[in-house]
């Protein structure tokens, strides 16, 4: 009986984790707002995910965003939290000059909110990231990533813009600046970020990954479809690629069809 209790207060205070943590996340109706054709699919492995995803507008550009955080479950909740905050608060002073100068400051309040002073005894705690932003007067993306990478569609091609080899935080390599990236945007452009959930599921009948060819492969097959079917075949591709295997980790796929101001 004793155990019976503890597992539901648990499992209630999993619950209102799991309210505090969608609360962070920008709102459906501001993510519709600033990128009308999009599609997010978010699928927790947990009652609460260490990744996340950030949408915002300062100005003409919009800043994009999606993060896998060390472990999940709770764990990887409060570092998505901590991913989030300090996302907001760098972009909220305009004191940055790319996506990279973005990540690099996100690194030192992350290394500095966890203690991290790159010792060899320090927690490896930190975030793979990809961050766009996204300059609509130009139509210019400008990316940053922590070992995530940016897939760009045009007409079925796919043009891939990957990070560095580093995650937001302390890393295993010497701590080095961050790569900026910029690239020209045509009308009808179709952007996904992703974190590694999706590839690394197990499944299919053999029970190996799904892989990264393949994701690009199904990427590029409905690419030119309205994103609300793109998030339905994604989803589809998943729940049958998995079958009855576990899900292993948080899963998340966020889509967004560009459209320039000209």
């Amino acid at each position: 009986m004793k155990s019976e209790r503890q597992e539901r207060k648990l499992a209630e205070s999993l619950k209102y984790a799991s309210y505090i943590q969608q609360a962070i996340f920008p709102s459906n109706a501001l993510i519709n707002k600033l990128i009308p054709e999009n599609f997010i699919f978010f699928k927790p492995r947990d009652v609460v995910s260490g990744d996340f995803f950030y949408v915002s507008r300062r100005n003409d550009k919009l800043f994009m965003a999606v993060g896998d955080c060390t472990g999940h479950g709770v764990p990887g909740a409060f570092m998505s939290i901590l991913g989030i905050t300090f996302l907001n608060k760098i972009i909220l002073s305009s004191n940055f000059s790319s996506a990279g100068s973005i990540l690099n400051q996100m690194r030192e309040h992350i290394m500095e909110a966890l203690c991290q002073t790159g010792e060899e005894t320090d927690q490896k705690d930190g975030i793979d990231l990809a961050l766009c932003v996204l300059d609509t007067r130009k139509n210019i993306l400008n990316f940053a990533g922590a070992f995530n990478p940016v897939y760009i569609i045009r007409d079925q091609n796919l043009f891939e813009i990957a990070g560095d080899k580093m995650p937001v935080g302390i890393g295993a390599e010497e701590e080095r600046s961050f790569s900026s990236y910029i690239h020209e945007l045509n009308n009808n452009d179709a952007i996904y970020l992703f974190t590694d959930g999706f590839a690394d599921q197990f499944g299919g009948p053999s029970g190996r990954k799904f892989k990264y060819q393949p994701f690009r492969n199904l990427l590029i097959g409905i690419s030119h479809l309205p994103m609300s079917e793109q998030e339905s075949k994604i989803k589809q591709t998943f729940v049958e690629w998995k079958g009855n295997h576990q899900q292993l980790d948080d899963v998340l796929v966020l889509g967004f069809r560009y459209h320039n101001c000209t």
